[in-house]
């Protein structure tokens, strides 16, 4: 993975993401088959950063993906972080690290069918990726009810993610917002590695 990326490459990845959520309806969909939820295997147990991690990835077109980890809450709020912003300031709950790449970011996802404005990337059905300043604070003023909301996230380069996966490092399911934007994510990493561990002795 991806620990260190410099400033540069970071603004890269940010205009790559929304020319992608700008794409073509065909393509959407397809990027969309390939998200997924990554369970960390016990192998990953000793990572400081990974592991006893969950995480929403989606695919980039270059071969390369990001990420989101979905079960790190911070002891920081939005108020905390903004407390000149009013709205900011009524969300209760705490801002999640979403890994280590771009953590001056705020990303948010949110549960909904359709995409909730211009740079944001649908991750499953009803769940998109909202990555652009003024759409992520529009979540915070009038959607933080059923959205998460992230500093930083992971990327894998292109084959990265691959070979991760192929060194059995990580379990893969189907993309849920029910379990990517559950209140309470102790013990959420045992539930799913336990599942993924049924499912996997099952075949």
């Amino acid at each position: 993975m991806s620990l260190v990326i410099h400033r540069s490459v970071m603004n890269f990845l940010v205009c790559m993401i929304t020319l992608l959520s700008a794409s073509t309806p065909a393509l959407a969909m397809e990027f969309e088959e390939e998200s997924a939820i990554l369970v960390a295997r016990p192998e990953l147990g000793q990572d400081a950063m990974y592991g006893s991690t969950i995480v929403v990835t989606k695919p980039m077109p270059d071969g390369s993906s990001l990420g989101f980890i979905i079960n790190k809450p911070t002891p920081v709020t939005l108020g905390q972080l903004f407390p000149k912003h009013a709205p900011s300031l009524k969300v209760p709950g705490p801002i999640f690290l979403g890994g280590p790449i771009g953590t001056d970011l705020i990303f948010a996802l949110v549960q909904r069918h359709d995409s909730p404005g211009a740079g944001s990337i649908q991750i499953a059905p009803d769940l998109f990726l909202a990555i652009q300043s003024d759409t992520v604070d529009r979540i915070i003023e009038s959607e933080s009810d059923h959205a998460r909301f992230f500093a930083g996230m992971v990327v894998w380069r292109p084959g990265e993610l691959d070979d991760e996966l192929k060194r059995g490092l990580w379990y893969e399911m189907e993309p849920d917002s029910r379990l990517v934007l559950r209140k309470k994510t102790e013990g959420l990493w045992e539930e799913l590695l336990h599942r993924s561990e049924m499912d996997a002795n099952s075949i």
